[in-house]
């Protein structure tokens, strides 16, 4: 044999592995709540019409909708704004249980200033969860939440990856070959993150209907288009951005833009997969490109799925999982090629 995975686990991994799987339902939680059009279920913020959970009998109703009369209340809106609240802030004391592993474990070649930074963003992604409804759902705001959820995914799965202690080691030439692979799947991996950040654009703006055919839009292959509104990041905040604010022509702008991003992304990651396939007689290297592939497949497939069957909301928050979960395979081929040993 001339490869194989050595290493040992460090304090936190499983913990670390569990908050990954917990921000998963956090992200299906966020992308629902999106979806149903409940992103301003509750008015005020952090509690919903001044209750804990949400206004349940009939006076409790009543005394809501005299302090917020702009706002009524709509049952079937207020739980799942208010419980992905609860479940968003719980990852919070996920983050907290990592930096109190890794303090008390620092000489233990503990990654400190992953989890502050793992900390950090938890904190900031709070903030952007009140802004969100405080700005009435402001598309800059829901934007930065959604990519902001993803890359607290990234984070976390590389931080497991790094508490595994798990490394890839091969002869020489599948090492150097891994390491010049190391620079295009950064690449791809910036890509993919636009193209995420395209995917919240698209749905803060309420453009996933725009296109409403596949493969073409609004029955042609270059449909009229404004690019000017349609990426127009210096909009004004305000008053309220529910149902969205955009023109036809803005919306397709960007629907069409995410549809060519999605081609350009997938691109870029098949070239990685296929890089990664043949760069080493590794076998866990194969297993990764080709369950790199398969996620890929998937997600193309959910995303021409919401177009052709009109946008089921189980299918637009599967898609926002599995793009989660591609981002991750791409993490994980970063920390791979990286890391990569040469076998003694």
């Amino acid at each position: 044999m001339n490869s194989k995975i050595l290493g040992a686990r460090k304090p936190g991994y499983k913990l670390a592995f569990f908050a990954t799987l917990f921000v998963f339902v956090v992200i299906g939680l966020g992308a629902f709540t999106r979806l149903v059009d409940a992103g301003l279920g509750c008015p005020d913020w952090p509690g919903c019409y001044g209750h804990a959970l949400w206004p349940k009998s009939d006076s409790d109703v009543q005394r809501a909708e005299q302090l917020f009369p702009d706002a009524p209340v709509e049952h079937d809106k207020t739980w799942p704004e208010m419980v992905h609240r609860y479940v968003a802030t719980s990852l919070g004391l996920f983050a907290i249980a990592l930096v109190v592993i890794a303090v008390r474990n620092r000489g233990k070649e503990q990654p400190f200033k992953h989890v502050l930074f793992l900390l950090m963003l938890v904190i900031v992604q709070g903030l952007f969860g009140m802004w969100t409804v405080t700005l009435k759902l402001w598309p800059q705001v829901v934007t930065a939440h959604l990519l902001g959820g993803f890359l607290t995914a990234a984070t976390l799965w590389l931080l497991t990856l790094r508490l595994s202690g798990k490394v890839w080691r091969t002869a020489g030439p599948g090492k150097r070959k891994l390491r010049k692979l190391y620079p295009f799947a950064l690449l791809a991996t910036f890509v993919l993150m636009l193209q995420i950040a395209l995917g919240g654009w698209t749905t803060s703006n309420y453009a996933d209907v725009a296109c409403p055919d596949f493969p073409t839009c609004q029955q042609v292959w270059l449909p009229e288009m404004d690019f000017a509104k349609g990426f127009n990041l210096l909009q004004s905040i305000g008053p309220n951005y529910l149902g969205g604010t955009m023109d036809n022509a803005a919306r397709v702008s960007i629907h069409f833009t995410h549809r060519v991003g999605a081609i350009v992304a997938s691109v870029f990651i098949l070239i990685v997969v296929f890089r990664l396939f043949t760069a080493s007689t590794l076998t866990a290297a194969k297993r990764l490109s080709l369950i790199t592939l398969g996620v890929l497949l998937l997600q193309v497939g959910l995303g021409i799925s919401n177009v052709v069957f009109h946008f089921p909301v189980s299918v637009a928050v599967a898609h926002n999982g599995v793009g989660a979960l591609l981002l991750l395979c791409m993490v994980t081929i970063l920390h791979r090629t990286f890391t990569v040993e040469l076998l003694r």
